[in-house]
């Protein structure tokens, strides 16, 4: 059937009559949508939106996330057919999944973009859809996370980091992707002590009150022990899991904008997303793929594959029977 599916299918972003299956078009041509999935503004009755934010007037260093969704979008054309490794089911199957596209915001009028964002999320959220978020950079969290603390409460935070972006920062006009998660915390919308920080390798004077398990920790203890411990941590509140790609060790994701040595490898991160299955994760997000500083394509098809494992995990506590 997949054969037969290969000759005639193309486009599928526009193309594909539903929400649901796997998608057998050609991984080098056709409409790059995340997974193949229909591009659609229609929110009724979708389980999942998959949504991109081309921002990148945060950073620190270098530029270029605000490329991050169309290459992330363009490397997950490799995945969508086959269910996804190690899960035992098939999250495309099984949800109804759209690509809603990207935040639409003027990129003159930084200061509106916070609010502008916020918005777009509380759209999909009213709709009864869960959210995965394809960056741009990693402030865009913030404005996320207002979002979903509308809707939940203050949230427990899965962040997979070099840097714990808890730096200081009381002026909450600024807009700076080191210092978003102080500011969540101080506004309430975060709680810092059912919240996890894992893969840090960078100086803090103060991670406030975030429970934090460092790259070093990861390397010594093992995979199944950082999730125990994580899952012990979260328990079952609502859950968001942010991930920066920098999370990841420069060898296997150099195209970011920070990145720092001694991080996370490809096969640490894939067991302990895995073994996270269970949690209540109600959204997350993929952030700081910088294309142009990756001539091979890794840390975008890196992303994909993150952003694919997340939906794994928003499906897994949401599956019927």
């Amino acid at each position: 059937m997949a054969l037969e599916d290969a000759k005639t299918e193309v486009d599928l972003a526009f193309t594909r009559s539903d929400r649901r299956g796997l998608a057998f078009e050609n991984a080098f041509g056709g409409a790059t949508s995340f997974l193949r999935r229909r591009y659609s503004k229609d929110l009724t009755g979708v389980d999942l939106a998959i949504t991109g934010v081309p921002f990148d007037q945060a950073v620190t260093h270098r530029s270029g996330t605000r490329f991050g969704p169309r290459a992330v979008r363009e490397a997950s054309a490799l995945q969508p057919y086959d269910p996804p490794y190690g899960w035992g089911y098939s999250p495309l199957d099984e949800m109804d999944i759209v690509d809603y596209g990207d935040v639409a915001f003027d990129y003159a009028r930084v200061a509106d973009f916070p609010d502008t964002l916020t918005a777009h999320i509380r759209t999909i959220l009213a709709a009864g859809a869960g959210t995965v978020t394809l960056g741009g950079d990693h402030y865009i969290t913030f404005p996320i996370l207002k979002a979903y603390a509308e809707k939940f409460g203050p949230i427990s935070l899965l962040h997979f980091d070099a840097h714990s972006d808890t730096w200081v920062d009381d002026d909450f006009a600024r807009i700076d992707h080191g210092t978003m998660f102080y500011k969540a915390i101080k506004s309430g919308i975060v709680d810092p002590a059912t919240s996890v920080q894992v893969g840090i390798r960078t100086h803090n004077d103060d991670f406030m009150g975030v429970n934090v398990i460092d790259a070093r920790e990861v390397h010594e203890t093992g995979a199944a022990a950082v999730t125990a411990k994580i899952k012990r941590i979260v328990g079952d509140r609502p859950t968001y899991l942010t991930f920066d790609i920098d999370c990841l060790d420069p060898a296997f994701a150099p195209g970011t904008g920070t990145p720092v040595w001694g991080g996370l490898a490809s096969w640490q991160v894939a067991a302990i997303l895995r073994d996270l299955a269970g949690i209540n994760m109600v959204g997350g997000d993929v952030v700081e793929v910088s294309p142009a500083y990756d001539t091979t394509g890794a840390t975008a098809i890196a992303g994909a594959h993150v952003a694919h494992e997340l939906i794994c995990l928003y499906g897994w506590t949401r599956r019927k029977g």
